[in-house]
């Protein structure tokens, strides 16, 4: 099974033979973690690496992706291979059904039924293990019900964001930590203002990149959006699909790894006023957001077990269907 290859050390990545090497210091001593290339998924870099272009053209040759983070852990970019499953008639298709504005509207209130239906599971969960949030839940379905009814994609974002706002307003009772650290009282992007935020944008910012790594897999182009206007310095449609999996993917495990404990005030950097991991605390979150792509569910239709990261695959798929004329598209609801 391949792996997603996590490099958070600074060091050099080089190739030999059919593998690839990461080579760093650590306890006054050279070491080395060799990787065969048909093992990586994908490679994430999250510290000072050297490489050269034979890792580069090594990687494109077996397709696999290499993601950029800063210092902050921002997402700074992608090393995107050329892609080699392309298709001209679903390009165009992706076109059309984007210049089409009712075609292009139909796609983008799918996608936040999706990411609504996302929040308000998250939202039950809670409720259903006794807190008290009963009153955002409500907020949301009567916001959820005017998506149908909305005539432009600016009413559509007005809605998102009422949403997330009335969301995030029952992050601090969903936590069960008394440390004052861990308060939430607004979403601030850049730069995150402390450890929620941080941990938001950080997760965030993995789910676009997985994104980003499935659609290279399948035959859509990642530069046309239906939700978010494309533009020249970002995969559009990976932003549209994370909208989708972000409650799924990153919301709960920011949930499950502060009300277990797992992360603490201690993994943040406090030179930085604790609105940034630290390079224990990336690991924490990385180690747990990879365990969940590799979590598994029974598929009502495919009748077979699929992994969460394969969810993304079978997402891309239907999408295209739908563009192509071939299936509409019902975008993907947690049913378990």
């Amino acid at each position: 099974m391949k792996k997603n290859f996590y490099i958070f050390k600074n060091g050099r990545l080089k190739r030999k033979d059919n593998t690839i090497i990461f080579e760093f210091s650590a306890d006054e001593a050279e070491q080395r973690r060799v990787m065969p290339i048909e093992a990586i998924d994908d490679i994430y870099l999250f510290g000072e690496i050297d490489l050269n272009t034979r890792v580069l053209n090594f990687m494109a040759q077996n397709g696999v992706i290499g993601h950029v983070f800063n210092y902050y852990d921002n997402y700074a970019g992608s090393f995107y291979p050329r892609e080699t499953n392309v298709s001209g008639s679903l390009v165009i298709a992706q076109v059309i059904h984007y210049m089409d504005y009712e075609k292009r509207l139909i796609i983008a209130k799918e996608i936040l039924k999706g990411a609504f239906h996302g929040i308000l599971k998250n939202l039950h969960y809670y409720q259903n293990r006794s807190r008290e949030i009963s009153n955002q839940i409500e907020i949301i379905e009567n916001l959820s019900n005017d998506v149908q009814d909305a005539n432009t994609i600016a009413e559509l974002l007005g809605i998102e964001g009422k949403i997330h706002e009335v969301y995030y307003n029952a992050w601090n009772t969903i936590f069960t930590t008394n440390d004052d650290v861990f308060q939430f009282t607004l979403r601030e992007k850049k730069p995150p203002s402390n450890p929620i935020n941080a941990l938001i944008s950080f997760g965030n910012s993995l789910v676009y990149s997985i994104i980003i790594s499935e659609l290279y897999h399948t035959q859509l182009n990642p530069t046309i959006g239906y939700l978010h206007e494309p533009g020249t310095r970002r995969f559009t449609l990976s932003l549209d699909l994370a909208e989708i999996f972000k409650p799924l993917l990153s919301d709960r495990l920011i949930f499950t790894l502060i009300n277990h404990k797992r992360i603490q005030k201690e993994h943040f950097d406090d030179k930085l006023n604790y609105a940034y991991l630290n390079e224990k605390g990336r690991r924490i979150f990385v180690e747990a957001f990879d365990e969940k792509l590799q979590t598994t569910v029974r598929h009502p239709q495919l009748k077979r077990n699929v992994s969460y990261r394969q969810l993304i695959r079978l997402e891309c798929y239907k999408l295209s269907k739908h563009v192509l004329g071939i299936k509409e598209y019902n975008s993907f609801r947690m049913w378990w």
